[in-house]
C-alpha cells in the first residue's frame, strides 16, 4: 500500500471514528426511549437485551400536546429564517458590492456579538418583552431568533455574494436595471445555492435554541425545546420519557437535514472552486 493509500486509508477510519462518536449519543437516546423507566436508569444498562416497548411514547403524546410544541417550532424556526433572509440579503448585498473602509469592522462587530453570553443581556430583554406583551408569544420569539442568528446570516450572504463576480452586476446596471432589478432578477437566482442553505442553517439553529425558548415562554408558544425540558421536574429526571421525548424532537430535523444535505453541502461549498 503506497503512501497515498495509507493516508486515506487513516483518514476514513478517523472520519467514521468521529462520525460514531457524534452519533452514538444519539443512538443511546433512542435506544432508551424503548425502554422502561427502571431499565433506563440500570446500573448495568443493556443496549440491545431488555423488553422493547412502546409506553414512553405513548406516554408522551398523552401527557403533553407534542403537535403544539411541533408547530410552535416550524412557525418560530421558518419564520425567523423568512425575516432574516429579508435583513441579510440586502445588508450582504452592500457589504459585499458596495464597500467602504468600515465594511470589515463592521462585520466583524456584529461576529462578536455572537460571543456575548445570552444571560448577559437576559433581565432587559426579559423586562421589554414583559412590558411590550411578547412574553411567551411566537412573535416574540421570531423577533429572537432572528436577531441571534442575523450575524451569521448575514457572514454567510457576503461570503457567497463576494464570490459573484462584479462584471455581472455592473452589466446589469449598464443595461438599466435598477437596484432592486439587480438584487431579484441577477443576484438571488446567482446565489440561490447559498441563500437556500443559510436559511437551512438557520432553521436548525432556531431549532435547536433551548436558553431563549425556556426564558421567554411558558405554554402558548413553548416549542419542542421546552416539550422536552418539562421532563425535568422537583420529583426527578424521567429518563425514559425525556429520552423518548428527546427523539421526537430531533426527528423531524434529521429528516429535514437528511433529505437537503446535497443543497446544504453545495451551498455551503459554494463559491469554493473556481
Amino acid at each position: 500500500m503506497n503512501t497515498n493509500n495509507q493516508t486515506k486509508a487513516i483518514y476514513t477510519i478517523l472520519a467514521w471514528t468521529i462520525s460514531g462518536l457524534i452519533f452514538f449519543p444519539i443512538l443511546w437516546t433512542a435506544i432508551t426511549s424503548f425502554k422502561t423507566e427502571a431499565e433506563a436508569i440500570s446500573s448495568s444498562p443493556s443496549l440491545f437485551m431488555f423488553e422493547w416497548t412502546l409506553e414512553n411514547y405513548s406516554d408522551v403524546l398523552a401527557r403533553s400536546p407534542y403537535f403544539e410544541h411541533f408547530w410552535n417550532s416550524i412557525v418560530i424556526s421558518v419564520g425567523s429564517s423568512l425575516v432574516g433572509l429579508l435583513i441579510a440579503i440586502p445588508a450582504a448585498w452592500s457589504m459585499a458590492f458596495v464597500q467602504t473602509k468600515r465594511t470589515k469592522n463592521l462585520l466583524m462587530w456584529m461576529l462578536s456579538t455572537k460571543m456575548l453570553p445570552p444571560v448577559g443581556v437576559l433581565i432587559p430583554i426579559y423586562l421589554l418583552f414583559r412590558d411590550t406583551g411578547l412574553l411567551d408569544t411566537k412573535l416574540g420569539l421570531v423577533i429572537v431568533m432572528t436577531l441571534i442568528n442575523l450575524p451569521i446570516m448575514v457572514w454567510m450572504l457576503y461570503t457567497y455574494f463576494k464570490e459573484i463576480p462584479h462584471e455581472i452586476l455592473e452589466a446589469a446596471r449598464m443595461d438599466g436595471a435598477s437596484i432592486k432589478d439587480e438584487i431579484f432578477h441577477v443576484l438571488l437566482p446567482i446565489a440561490l445555492p447559498g441563500i437556500a442553505s443559510t436559511m437551512l442553517l438557520n432553521v436548525i439553529l432556531a431549532w435547536n435554541e433551548a436558553f431563549w425558548t425556556l426564558i421567554l415562554t411558558a405554554a402558548n408558544a413553548a416549542p419542542l425545546t421546552a416539550f422536552i425540558a418539562s421532563y425535568s421536574s422537583p420529583e426527578g429526571l424521567f429518563y425514559a420519557k425525556l429520552s423518548a421525548a428527546s427523539v421526537m424532537a430531533i426527528v423531524p430535523i434529521l429528516i429535514l437535514g437528511w433529505f437537503s444535505q446535497k443543497q446544504l453541502v453545495r451551498g455551503l461549498s459554494f463559491g469554493a472552486v473556481k
